[in-house]
């Protein structure tokens, strides 16, 4: 994780091992209707359009964002998710699953600059809290994944 604060932007990235087929993890990952069901932090899904929607988070500190995400680029062969964010945050997130052995691997890559007033003005003093709420929403991503797919270990 790498936080600019003085641009109130936050930069992550970080691997998922799943043992689970690569094509299966992708389409539980181009599905968003479904991620309030297997990712306790995705408190909502609401679509605006086919590829486009409204998500509520919600992590472990007292806060709520609510972020446009639109579709930017989806490779069905390459296993590439790019999501274009807005609101609360503004950025980019991008999703890659590739086979790892049996299983696959997700890399995950996030750059956005904070939109929320409020939690702007916190970047300075509360960056380093703020990454780590967001690493446990990840890590609580990815046991919601695998226990989604069914799996509860990684593949190695």
């Amino acid at each position: 994780m790498i936080a600019d604060r003085p641009g109130k932007r936050f930069r992550f990235q970080g691997d998922w091992r799943v043992a689970a087929p690569p094509e299966k993890v992708f389409g539980v990952l181009v599905c968003p209707d479904d991620y309030p069901r297997w990712w306790p932090q995705v408190r909502e899904v609401t679509r605006t359009g086919p590829d486009a929607g409204v998500c509520r988070f919600r992590s472990v500190l007292p806060f709520e964002l609510r972020v446009g995400v639109t579709e930017a680029r989806r490779d069905e062969e390459a296993r590439v998710l790019d999501l274009a964010l807005t609101g609360d945050l503004d950025g980019r997130l991008r999703w890659t699953v590739t086979p790892r052995g049996p299983g696959a691997r997700v890399a995950w890559e996030q750059d956005t600059a904070l939109r929320k007033p409020v939690l702007r003005r916190l970047t300075r003093p509360l960056g380093p809290l703020f990454a780590a709420n967001h690493a446990l929403m990840m890590r609580a991503g990815l046991r919601g994944l695998r226990a989604w797919l069914g799996v509860h270990l990684d593949d190695g």
